[in-house]
């Protein structure tokens, strides 16, 4: 394979998992954006609470499992029958005649989504080299904000007529993913051990890999809370329309692609993840705390401008993130680890996103109201200010003996 060939091959396994990641957050995340729609099925927000939550759930049961099976049958298989679950589960939940029904099906095709979140980070990180990690994975995990700006700008216009619609949408762009994959995507090479060598060593006996999965599952509290309320508090609370307030959200996730792709070059530049990670903690905790001072104006003393801007800015500084922490996750564990320990990050996030919503949504609908809610994700954020791994135990810990590094000898 010629330079040339090898870069063109990059670049196209970057888009390939880009697109993946959009079609799968679209769901994950993108629910949310059909509240009103579901308000209308007379459905209280606690209810409509476990609906959106039911694809994370089947994040939770199911990412240790994609990510062995990745880190054992390569990122191709799995990301193609992944997908193809996630738009039978889809069509399912379009079809589906009860509450109960749907929530299933939306667990089950969180379930099948969930594996590109285990296998398409594995297939960037083999395809690029150190230097260009956290740009890669920040052009990847901008699939997140992407698919979450499509889902604000399209389901709520779908759902009109309910949301059996919305959801066929959804199928038909997992299908459409999963057919794109199995066409274009080849398994990086990965290392091989030599004979009678001994299994690499566990990453875990590093704190580094612990402190980001802590650090990062408290930041999921702020991400989620501004993710899943920020809508319905536009709409309820500020008086903007669904349409309105979708559009305001959709545009929004540009700047929040944008946020991840600026972090990753910050880390590469910087030559650490964790001292960036820190850092926009700091910000995330700022920005969301305001957001929680704005709930308690809104809407008797505030302009619908200044709510604006605050939910815009939560929204973006809230999954700047991600991106650094993925890439963090990989290199610390190597290529004999990396689907496992992504799995494993990914399942400690979204059992924290599990959590949240049903919880937010019992203090906004029967407590002290978005203030509150708001409130809990800022404290959650400052909490992880001090659990991100300082740059001297970073340093340390890739020193120390550890898997191979995810990237083949080319």
């Amino acid at each position: 394979m010629t330079a040339a060939d090898d870069g063109s091959a990059r670049w196209r396994h970057l888009g390939v998992s880009l697109v993946g990641l959009v079609a799968a957050c679209a769901i994950q995340n993108g629910l949310p954006f059909l509240t009103v729609a579901l308000r209308a099925e007379g459905l209280s927000l606690a209810a409509i609470g476990l609906l959106v939550s039911a694809p994370t759930a089947g994040l939770v049961l199911s990412l240790l499992a994609w990510g062995a099976a990745a880190d054992r049958y390569g990122e191709r298989l799995v990301l193609s029958a992944g997908l193809g679950t996630a738009a039978t589960a889809m069509t399912g939940a379009a079809l589906a005649g009860t509450p109960v029904a749907t929530g299933l099906w939306l667990l089950l095709a969180g379930a099948g989504s969930a594996s590109v979140h285990a296998a398409s980070g594995r297939l960037v990180l083999g395809w690029f080299p150190a230097s260009r990690r956290g740009l890669a994975m920040g052009v990847r995990q901008a699939g997140q904000p992407i698919g979450v700006g499509l889902a604000a700008l399209t389901l709520p216009r779908l759902a009109a007529d309910g949301p059996g619609t919305a959801f066929a949408a959804l199928a038909a762009g997992c299908a459409a993913t999963a057919v794109l994959i199995g066409v274009l995507v080849r398994d990086p090479p990965r290392p091989a051990r030599a004979p009678g060598a001994p299994r690499p060593a566990s990453p875990y006996r590093s704190p580094v890999l612990w402190r980001v999965h802590a650090a990062s599952t408290l930041l999921v509290v702020p991400q989620f809370v501004v993710a899943a309320f920020s809508f319905d508090f536009l709409v309820r609370a500020a008086g903007w329309s669904a349409g309105a307030a979708g559009t305001l959200l959709a545009v929004t996730q540009l700047g929040g692609a944008a946020a991840r792709l600026g972090a990753g070059a910050w880390s590469d530049r910087a030559g650490s993840r964790v001292g960036p990670m820190r850092l926009v903690a700091v910000a995330v905790a700022v920005v969301v705390g305001a957001l929680a001072v704005v709930a308690v104006l809104t809407p008797d003393v505030l302009a619908p401008a200044a709510v604006a801007a605050a939910v815009v800015l939560a929204s973006i500084v809230t999954v700047s993130p991600n991106g650094i922490a993925f890439t963090s996750v990989a290199e610390q564990a190597g290529s004999a680890w990396a689907g496992r320990a992504l799995g494993a990050h990914n399942t400690v996030q979204n059992l924290s996103a599990t959590v949240t919503v049903p919880l937010a949504a019992l203090l906004v609908e029967g407590g002290p109201g978005y203030p509150a809610a708001f409130a809990v994700g800022a404290l959650a954020a400052a909490l992880a200010v001090g659990v991100v791994p300082g740059r001297a135990v970073e340093a340390s810990s890739r020193g120390a003996p550890r898997a191979a590094d995810p990237v083949p000898s080319r």
